[in-house]
């Protein structure tokens, strides 16, 4: 079976367009359905086998800290990463590498201010299968409108609701073997400085459809209201 036991979750982040939502909390912990992002993430983490969480933060860590503790509560280790100052993306997962210790050889980083379902078997396994040192995450990209369908003539045949386009986008999920360490910025960010220079045959792309939805603004929680119950059994 494959797994992986370690995990570092980006959860600094200030999600100032989600106002006024995180006047108080940072965006992992803004709810959805009554439980915040990053309880989400946990859970899935926790059950896909990952034994052990480093959550890189910031902005209100406190509020983190204090709902996660060390992890007991959601059936998973958790330590702190903390970024004193801005170290970008791919700075924050080096720094929270070093705190996962000398045994580990693969490790999930994502993004905390995002809801998904993934099939984790599949991800790793094609990870550990084509010996990649970075394999990511990408889910289809839909349209934000509806879409209407014409013919030559201009005849209208139909209309398609947020239809999934033929393009695929980055879902914030990465499974990194540890080799990619050393190439990871002290600041700035790993798509930039780090993605862009990997070799081609080791660095793959996971499609999923799976669910998908990032949460950027207050629209976007709202639409993962009527979503969660649904997909995650949350009301």
């Amino acid at each position: 079976m494959n797994q992986v036991k370690h995990a570092i979750i980006l959860a600094g982040g200030k999600g100032e367009r989600l106002r006024p939502l995180t006047d108080g909390r940072p965006k992992s912990m803004v709810e959805v359905g009554g439980v915040p992002i990053l309880d989400y993430q946990l859970s899935a983490l926790r059950d896909a086998g990952v034994e052990e969480v480093v959550l890189a933060v910031s902005y209100l860590r406190e509020v983190i800290q204090d709902h996660v503790g060390n992890g007991d509560g959601h059936g998973i280790k958790a330590t702190y990463s903390v970024e004193e100052t801005p170290l970008g993306r791919g700075g924050a997962i080096k720094q929270a590498m070093k705190q996962l210790g000398t045994d580990w050889e693969d490790a999930i980083a994502q993004n905390g201010d995002e809801l998904r379902q993934v099939d984790f078997e599949a991800f790793i396994g094609l990870h550990r299968d084509r010996n990649a040192i970075a394999t990511v995450l990408v889910a289809p990209l839909r349209s934000p409108y509806g879409i209407v369908d014409f013919n030559e003539n201009d005849e209208i045949l139909g209309f398609r609701e947020k239809p999934a386009l033929p393009f695929w986008l980055n879902a914030g999920m990465y499974v990194m073997s540890r080799e990619i360490e050393p190439l990871l910025p002290d600041i700035g960010d790993h798509e930039d400085e780090t993605f862009p220079y990997l070799p081609r045959e080791r660095f793959l792309a996971f499609k999923s459809r799976g669910y998908w939805r990032g949460i950027d603004t207050v629209k976007d929680v709202n639409e993962a209201e009527r979503e969660v119950a649904e997909i995650f059994g949350r009301r």
